[in-house]
């Protein structure tokens, strides 16, 4: 707020909260909504530590307004005013307005979430923000509040990858009200409806998370939209005020700073297609689906952000998508090409501000063209490090993929059982869905005789065991043990969310045999084609 510009037409004192179209400026100045008769559902311990702060704070009557939206109770130097970010929408690489309210483009951006927090932090710069605050000037007529629903599911997801080792925003608190409801299209029971059938009341919630700023790729993509159509007379000087932000919050420490800001351009491109593929590379490492990829789901940062329609893969599928609305393109596999799409879109953004420089805009577009090649490699390494091999095997990994196709298996527990490096197929078959034939099992038993081989040639069994149990999680997102956690929180009940995020904070560790009993086994076969568990609609 000190350093980028308003809206010029925004209010002085934050009452912002209808939609209306927003033709200039980096920010709205906007006031939460408070919840109504807040309650403390869950905190994460893990991070108010790595903040410095105590565990009591999460229940302080002053702090539990600020971050349950009654942000009048904060004190200089925090405003009394949080701060919302419009952003363009491209999807695959193309443009959209069509879907913003005004069919201009001008109505997108943080329909319900509002920052209200910015600050260094034991040397780490960390911007906070409530998810669920309320509705802002980019709300397209919708009411700005988050349900406890997917209010838990991002809450214990930041919480899940954060200790995967996967770069994400992270999660701070998550209050609900204990009197406001708001009316949302749900599954009913054991539903087989592709579309929610039936609408549900819900308590209304407000998450905090926290990432070093909330830039995402679409919001860099508005500024250029707007420089390109000349459609204010700051367009390009704000745009370039965006990726001097960006810079400034995400990549300070890796750019030299002496270099000329085109230079510093070129590795920004370097830098965010590094993370970027490193990220989705993480993605398929573990099972995760972002479902919606869009570049307004792409954090600039390279971190995951947005847990909306996501999901992690259990039974093995290549086209694994969650979310109904997603479509083939941004199923799990589809990945890498999404991101690819978002990253051509970061280039084609901050491509303007080089432009009377010939030598670095050749050096940047290089680094755009290097892309495919980047992600590849990123991925072929990831598959390496997950079978413990030194070196990727295209024949080996190909053979491999369709074994686990055709046997049904779950991606989680087989890589698992596969880092005790076994000698027989039977060794594996607890991560079958289905039955296999003999002339199946002798196709695994042939793979494992080869992958052993490679393995053994490579190093010491033991070390590579014990390297691919720290790549293979144990413990994985599975849908239909997430459900009754945030239904039982529906009844005021937040054991379960508690005792999840207990479990999913050590997922590659042995933990209890109670907890393996519960949390370690393939999905029961009434979970398979169910609304809600299965898959579900971006309705939160």
């Amino acid at each position: 707020m000190n350093t980028l510009n308003a809206d010029p037409s925004a209010t002085v004192d934050g009452d912002d909260h209808h939609a209306r179209q927003v033709f200039s400026g980096h920010f709205v100045p906007v006031t939460p909504t408070p919840l109504a008769e807040p309650e403390l559902v869950t905190h994460s311990s893990v991070f108010f530590k790595e903040l410095g702060l105590s565990d009591d704070l999460a229940f302080n009557e002053q702090f539990r307004k600020v971050f349950s939206g009654d942000i009048s109770a904060a004190h200089k130097p925090m405003r009394q005013m949080g701060w919302a970010t419009g952003y363009a929408l491209s999807i695959y690489g193309n443009e959209y307005t069509q879907n913003c309210p005004f069919g201009t483009g001008n109505g997108y951006g943080d329909g319900r979430a509002i920052s209200v927090f910015e600050g260094i932090i034991n040397g780490q710069r960390w911007e906070m923000q409530l998810k669920g605050g309320g509705a802002t000037p980019y709300c397209r007529g919708a009411d700005g509040r988050a349900v406890l629903r997917s209010s838990v599911r991002e809450f214990l997801a930041q919480e899940y990858m954060h200790a995967l080792d996967v770069p994400t925003s992270r999660s701070f608190t998550l209050y609900v009200s204990k009197s406001e409801t708001v009316t949302r299209p749900w599954y009913s029971q054991d539903s087989h409806s592709t579309d929610p059938d039936i609408l549900v009341d819900n308590p209304v919630a407000i998450s905090t998370r926290v990432a070093p700023s909330f830039l995402r790729v679409g919001q860099l993509e508005l500024f250029a939209r707007r420089a390109r159509s000349n459609a204010h007379p700051l367009a390009l000087e704000e745009l370039s005020m965006i990726v001097s932000h960006l810079i400034e919050r995400e990549y300070k420490s890796d750019i030299n700073q002496n270099l000329g800001k085109a230079y510093q351009l070129v590795e920004l491109a370097k830098l965010f297609r590094q993370r970027l593929t490193s990220l989705v590379a993480n993605w398929l490492r573990v099972g995760y689906c972002q479902g919606n990829f869009n570049s307004d789901n792409c954090a600039a940062g390279g971190f995951t952000l947005d847990y909306g329609p996501f999901g992690f893969c259990e039974k093995f599928d290549p086209w694994f998508q969650p979310w109904t609305g997603g479509g083939k393109h941004f199923s799990f596999f589809n990945q890498p090409m999404a991101a690819e799409a978002n990253y051509y879109m970061f280039w084609k953004a901050v491509r303007p501000l080089l432009e009377e420089d010939a030598e670095a805009l050749e050096q940047f577009d290089q680094v755009g063209r290097g892309f495919a090649e980047a992600m590849q490699k990123q991925i072929q390494k990831m598959w390496a490090t997950k079978l413990g091999l030194a070196e990727f095997n295209p024949e080996l990994f190909e053979k491999l993929m369709q074994l686990m196709t055709d046997s049904e298996v779950d991606y989680t527990i087989f890589f698992r059982e596969l880092s005790y490096i076994p000698e027989d197929v039977s060794d594996l078959k607890k991560s079958f869905y289905g039955k296999t034939s003999q002339q199946i099992d002798e196709q695994w038993q042939t793979w494992l005789s080869s992958w052993r081989d490679l393995v053994t040639y490579d190093g010491n069994l033991a070390e590579i065991s014990k390297m691919m149990k720290q790549t293979n999680p144990k413990y994985t997102w599975r849908e239909w043990l997430i459900v009754p956690a945030y239904q039982q929180a529906m009844q005021g009940d937040y054991s379960l969310v508690k005792e999840l995020q207990k479990v999913l904070s050590r997922p590659y560790d042995e933990q209890s045999q109670d907890v393996e009993d519960k949390y370690y086994r393939l999905r029961p076969r009434a979970f398979s084609d169910v609304g809600g568990v299965s898959y579900y609609s971006c309705s939160s």
